[in-house]
């Protein structure tokens, strides 16, 4: 289980950094004048960088299953609420800031607590490391 998990964790984190970057770029850039003009460009540049703290948290999870055999308890958990929280936090945070649809910001805490529980769940599992 340690190495799929690893794989999976790592794989995830490397593609939602790279969204992240090529999200802020194009913010940054092309969505400049549009993102500002609507008074959301604060709420993409949170999307973008909430996506790539937690993509780095991936990788770290990820690096975690691969040194430790068997992957510590809470580790799968972690990854999938990293995961989900983020798609959901950063996910409805853009297409807010896209699209002007208020009910998506009712949404976004979900996210939020989902990546709460991610940390969470990884502190119980650094806390379960052996010494």
């Amino acid at each position: 289980m340690t190495l799929p998990l690893a794989r999976f964790a790592l794989a995830a984190g490397a593609v939602l950094a790279g969204v992240a970057v090529a999200a802020g770029a194009f913010g940054a850039h092309g969505l400049k004048a549009t993102l500002t003009a609507s008074g959301q460009a604060e709420n993409w540049e949170t999307a973008c960088r909430y996506a790539m703290y937690h993509a780095l948290a991936l990788v770290a999870v990820g690096l975690l299953a691969a040194i430790r055999a068997p992957a510590p308890a809470g580790l799968t958990a972690a990854t999938a609420s990293f995961l989900a929280g983020t798609l959901i936090f950063s996910g409805c945070l853009a297409v807010l800031a896209l699209t002007g649809i208020k009910i998506l910001g009712a949404i976004v805490p979900i996210g939020g607590v989902l990546l709460i529980v991610g940390w969470a769940l990884l502190a119980l599992a650094a806390a379960r490391l052996p010494t």
